[in-house]
């Protein structure tokens, strides 16, 4: 644990959890982070663990609850939930990349130029980090797809060809 910052939305945690890779993310070299709102709200009660494995809440500063109130302004007729656009905001507050399964919120970070990565970008950082096999990455995936996840399978599969 420990490194840089990615702030992370629900939808990262939940494909994490679904293909079993939720301690193999913690044992990365980054700090993972999500808006104290979201925790509270969306994780504590149906991950209680998160916290024992090394998930940290921040607050949103004044200045980011302002920001976080123009991007429900500007993004809630796209979709975006309102506890993935305080993500956003965290990621711009503390000037670091935002972990995200929400195509619609990539592009809002994208139109808000914050750094932003998914279940993929992850999930080939812990095999490149060889704390799973890639044989084991195709299984997570398998469960992630049997969970019902929505990834850009074919993308997945070419991943997991580039891996071997």
């Amino acid at each position: 644990m420990g490194g840089r910052l990615l702030i992370s939305d629900t939808n990262i945690i939940i494909d994490m959890n679904a293909g079993g890779l939720l301690r193999s993310m913690f044992r990365l070299e980054f700090a993972f982070a999500v808006p104290d709102t979201l925790f509270e709200e969306e994780l504590r009660k149906h991950h209680p663990n998160l916290r024992y494995l090394g998930l940290q809440s921040f607050e949103l500063d004044g200045e980011t609850v302002e920001y976080a109130g123009q991007l429900v302004q500007k993004y809630a007729a796209t979709g975006v939930g309102t506890y993935d656009l305080l993500a956003l905001a965290l990621a711009w507050q503390e000037e670091c990349p935002l972990l995200t399964g929400d195509p619609r919120l990539r592009d809002a970070a994208e139109n808000e130029k914050v750094e932003a990565h998914g279940t993929l970008w992850l999930v080939e950082q812990i095999v490149n980090a060889g704390l799973i096999r890639p044989k084991r990455a195709r299984l997570a995936y398998d469960a992630m797809r049997k969970a019902g996840r929505r990834l850009p399978w074919e993308e997945v599969e070419e991943q997991l060809r580039r891996f071997g």
